[in-house]
């Protein structure tokens, strides 16, 4: 059987594949006045070095070294990557709501930094590729809290405050797969 035949004999089917978030609301996209500094600072969220454009990178490439041999892993990975993909939408509304831009880059006192595909963690193994999403989840986190802390507007908050939610979510679900 060559390569071909035996990708499509293993049909990985995404149909049907939901993000992964918990069932509940997220807040609405609000914000007290317009804020250059948090919507900086939420550019770090949206395409820092630990962010949510970097996460989204990692899990589909996770995705894809693993739809071949491990498709339920694959299935949970790339539902992985949706969730993150709905963070960065509402990451990316929040900053311009806040008089921000989004174009890939993030600010600092030094100026701005364009994301880079580096700043994904592109292990190969199963075990590696888990290990990587778990701990790319718990910087997330910790960044995310650190922020809530110099922002000091709820509605902004409470976002984050959801979106950790979920990242602890996909923590515990990471954490369940069997190897």
């Amino acid at each position: 059987m060559d390569v071909t035949e035996q990708f499509l004999q293993n049909d990985c089917s995404f149909n049907g594949i939901q993000p992964l978030i918990l069932p509940m609301p997220y807040p609405p996209i609000r914000a007290r006045e317009e804020n250059q500094f948090y919507a900086n600072l939420l550019t770090l969220d949206y395409c820092g070095s630990v962010s949510e454009l970097t996460a989204i990178a990692q899990y589909i490439h996770g995705e894809s070294r693993l739809c071949c041999s491990r498709c339920e892993i694959a299935k949970t990975i790339m539902s992985m990557a949706m969730a993150e993909m709905m963070h960065l939408q509402k990451l990316g509304e929040m900053i311009l709501l806040l008089g921000g831009s989004i174009d890939f880059s993030y600010k600092t006192r030094m100026g701005s930094e364009m994301w880079t595909p580096r700043y994904a963690n592109l292990s190969t193994g199963e075990a590696q590729i888990i290990s990587a999403g778990v701990r790319s989840e718990r910087e997330a986190i910790a960044q995310y809290q650190e922020h809530i802390g110099m922002i000091e507007d709820d509605y902004v908050n409470a976002l984050l405050k959801r979106i950790i939610q979920d990242e602890e979510y996909h923590i515990m679900i990471l954490q369940m797969i069997k190897l």
